[in-house]
């Protein structure tokens, strides 16, 4: 029996951290380095300072409650200050991925309809104005971008980018443009929102291969994520490193917000490298851990150290959370034994459905490695056949799931909502799972399309829809295939259009520029024709039997 505190009664993000600030000022909750490398140390007094500031800049441009505003930035101090002050403004998060190149991001800004995007210009010698400009279109006279309508103005955390664009501000005349917001008027927009309005629209893609904007209220997200740091135990003495990218549900959610509201200190990670990661557990005694099976077999293989490696103290980690369909015994044994942990738990969650099920502290080992737990408090899950009827324990069906977290819909897309939400709220996951006699959900297969490349979720329509940009391909198939080393890969069975040539060589660079790195075809076969079912439709079981023989 789950015994959690409840929410307190916040209401809305912005109250929440107008609390947390009041009454622990001094707390800290961010520690990172901000996009240009300086260290950044921030309190919940200092965040709620900055994100006002944040909050007055938007209002100056005009920012209304319920527009959307795009951050296009790895996980840094900035994110999480421009993210608080979005949400002190009214104004709607929605992320993109820094794996985007510029046709992904330019098709998702027109799909939100964004007013403003952050972006972490010149990180890592990236532009992504340069990105945007290849498929936003030359600048307008009113609008940075020709091609996106939408699109008032870009915030550039780095320098402003290519000379004469319209409308591109660095992050310093951004913020001193907020003089022109009274703090008050700042202030009233912050205490208006309600727990019904919008917080998130996070990018989403299914079977149809077009993105999809899954609506999160801000009851939901602090009802969500509350519950899940208290399974977690996530406590103001915790230090957290936030691997996933902010621009994906547990980043934003489970990382930079579940920190706020549990006080723990976030440790923002705008680059991912294991050997650092180490050195940060050793030297800020990190105690909370999120991340896939392959990152833990590395912390124990770092443990005992090597030729030219010395041993490795993780001693003060105490919780570990994975989220994969299953975990090695082996391995949870030794995390526990080696490490000496409190706790590891594995989860299950979708856009869509935000946090659906969690193991529990008394769970013994076969169940954390064999299951993502039970539903958690407010959420209901069934199993279902082809008709929609439950099936008994053991048996395998789709998953559906109820409650609290399921999203309210699609961003501007009613037709693909009533297909996901049934009339009587149920979700459909298009996962395939079973659930015990203790209603423990294991997760036995993955949406029939997509595969999962070194953790990044690879959906097949998306990816077709991407290769149709190439000018020389009029046909494209994707399947998802074993791999030794990322899990899964995308192989591409491509057709050319009448009189080009094709070259798969050229196909895998194209997409190299063009695509994030997990949706690239790992290899590319040109063929004369797909091979198509009675429907009519593209035999993808056919494409995985060549594939086999391939």
């Amino acid at each position: 029996m789950d015994t959690l505190q409840p929410v307190p009664n916040w209401g809305t993000i912005p109250r929440m951290l107008r609390d947390q600030a009041a009454n622990h000022p001094g707390t800290e909750v961010v520690q990172g380095r901000s996009l240009s490398g300086e260290p950044v140390t921030l309190t919940l007094a200092d965040l709620a300072g900055k994100a006002a500031e944040v909050a007055r800049g938007l209002l100056a441009l005009g920012i209304e409650t319920g527009d959307r505003v795009a951050i296009w930035a790895p996980n840094a101090p900035e994110w999480v200050v421009t993210a608080y002050g979005l949400w002190d403004a009214g104004a709607v998060v929605a992320p993109l991925s820094t794996r985007f190149k510029g046709i992904e991001a330019a098709e998702l800004l027109r799909k939100t309809g964004a007013r403003v995007l952050f972006v972490a210009e010149g990180f890592m010698g990236t532009s992504y104005l340069d990105l945007l400009a290849d498929a936003g279109g030359e600048p307008a006279a009113d609008r940075p971008y020709a091609g996106l309508p939408d699109l008032e103005y870009v915030v550039s955390y780095g320098h402003a980018g290519p000379a004469g664009r319209h409308r591109v501000l660095t992050w310093e005349a951004f913020l001193s443009g907020g003089a022109a917001a009274p703090p008050a008027v700042a202030e009233k927009r912050a205490l208006s929102i309600t727990g019904d309005d919008l917080g998130e629209i996070m990018a989403t893609s299914g079977t149809t291969g077009t993105p999809k904007g899954v609506m999160l209220h801000q009851s939901q997200l602090l009802r969500g994520y509350w519950d899940w740091a208290e399974i977690v135990t996530l406590t103001e003495v915790d230090h957290y490193p936030i691997i996933a990218p902010f621009s994906h549900g547990f980043g934003i959610n489970a990382g930079l917000l579940a920190c706020v509201l549990k006080r723990a200190t976030m440790m923002p990670i705008a680059v991912f490298v294991p050997d650092e990661l180490m050195d940060l557990i050793e030297r800020e005694r990190v105690s909370i851990l999120a991340g896939a099976p392959a990152m833990f077999f590395k912390i124990l293989e770092e443990l005992d150290g090597g030729p030219g490696r010395p041993a490795r103290d993780v001693s003060s980690l105490r919780v570990l959370i994975c989220g994969a369909a299953a975990v090695p015994p082996e391995l949870i044994r030794n995390l526990v034994d080696r490490i000496g942990l409190e706790r590891m738990i594995n989860a299950y969650g979708l856009m869509e459905g935000t946090v659906v099920s969690m193991t529990r502290p008394e769970d013994p080992v076969e169940v954390i490695a064999g299951s993502t737990g039970r539903a958690v408090p407010g959420v209901a899950v069934r199993v279902v056949d082809d008709e929609g009827k439950d099936v008994p324990p053991g048996e395998r069906g789709e998953i559906l799931v109820g409650g609290y977290g399921v999203m309210r819909g699609y961003w501007k897309d009613p037709e693909k909502t009533a297909e996901a939400v049934g009339p009587e709220g149920w979700l459909r996951t298009g996962d395939i799972g079973t659930l015990d006699g203790d209603g423990n959900l294991a997760i036995v297969d993955r949406k029939k399309e997509m595969f999962i490349f070194n953790g990044f979720n690879g959906y097949p329509a998306e990816i077709e829809a991407l290769l149709l940009h190439h000018n020389d391909l009029a046909q494209a198939a994707v399947i998802g295939v074993p791999d030794p080393r990322s899990g899964e890969a995308g192989w591409a069975y491509v057709v050319p259009k009448a009189g080009a040539v094709a070259d798969p060589a050229e196909v895998i660079a194209w997409a190299r520029e063009n695509m994030s790195n997990y949706k690239v075809p790992r290899r590319v076969f040109v063929v004369d024709a797909l091979p198509l079912n009675v429907n009519g439709k593209v035999d993808k079981p056919l494409l995985r039997l060549r594939a086999a023989e391939d």
